[in-house]
């Protein structure tokens, strides 16, 4: 490699990922490929987790071109051949601690980092949602993109109308994070473990807790529990994996549903500025509407 033409980018494992060049294929995790698009980056493919099924889940791929973007597939149908299939010169995986590559098998992990340089974003819960979007912006510059005109602006603007809304009342109302399980149950996030659920709080957004008990992340309650937080405003969990909260028929969430505003959330954030400030105001839109009832 010569100095111009080399490449290289420190990851989150604290290890150096070099190219002969700048990387042009690039193959990503559903999560860091739809906040790459959104810098400028077009990957070349996708993949998904556990989670996910044959057709990539639209909660998590933002304005990605879904026609133009090729989808490897996710869980037991991931193995090293699919996910090279498109000649990617470039694999950007993320990680929630540990270096593991999340969504892939750890030997199809070992046996694919030795075919293909790897870079690894950590997004677990140590982190910041901003240090998360600032790695992620070093990267997508480091390929060539750059954020979109007035996308900063905007989420500064969107951080000011939330903070502007949380404050409007002395007391605003209880806001709840939750992944619907089935008609029995939901799991309950607890704020504190999750970045963009911390932001929230920054801002002066009132989050309520599950109570304490088994699950760091979650917390597996009965609607009635649901109920007895008294969410003014939810914060639904829209993956694929989660059950619709529209289909829950329970006559405990019959009454919370009655009185708390629906704002969907994917609990696996894009971390570009335009997505950010999308869900901010979907949240200070919330707690408007709330305020005026």
């Amino acid at each position: 490699m010569t100095e111009q033409s080399a490449w290289r980018f420190a990851d989150d494992r604290g290890r150096v990922v070099v190219a002969d060049r700048r990387p042009a294929r690039v193959l990503a995790y559903v999560q860091a490929g739809a906040t790459l698009w959104d810098y400028g980056i077009v990957p070349e493919g996708i993949f998904g987790s556990g989670h996910d099924g044959a057709e990539p889940d639209q909660a998590k791929t933002g304005t990605l071109p879904l026609d133009a973007v090729d989808y490897r597939g996710a869980g037991g149908d991931l193995d090293v051949e699919t996910l090279l299939r498109g000649g990617p010169d470039l694999v950007v995986a993320v990680s929630y601690g540990h270096g593991q590559l999340y969504g892939l098998d750890p030997d199809t992990a070992k046996h694919l980092e030795e075919r293909v340089p790897v870079v690894v974003i950590d997004v677990g819960q140590a982190r910041t949602l901003d240090r998360v979007a600032e790695r992620f912006a070093e990267l997508a510059v480091s390929l060539g993109g750059a954020p979109a005109p007035d996308a900063a602006d905007d989420l500064r603007a969107a951080r000011e109308r939330l903070r502007s809304a949380a404050g409007a009342t002395p007391r605003g109302p209880a806001v709840a994070a939750l992944s619907p399980a089935s008609q029995e149950q939901a799991y309950a996030a607890r704020p504190q473990m999750w970045p963009e659920l911390r932001v929230l709080a920054e801002l002066g957004v009132a989050l309520v807790s599950p109570p304490e008990g088994a699950g760091v992340n979650w917390a597996t309650v009965g609607w009635a529990e649901v109920a007895a937080l008294r969410p003014g405003i939810i914060l639904t969990d829209v993956r694929a994996n989660a059950m619709p909260l529209d289909e829950i028929a329970a006559p405990a969430w019959e009454e919370a549903r009655r009185r708390a505003r629906i704002v969907p959330w994917n609990p696996e954030p894009l971390c570009s500025p335009q997505a950010r400030a999308r869900f901010l105001g979907l949240v200070a839109e919330a707690l408007e509407g709330a305020a005026s009832d």
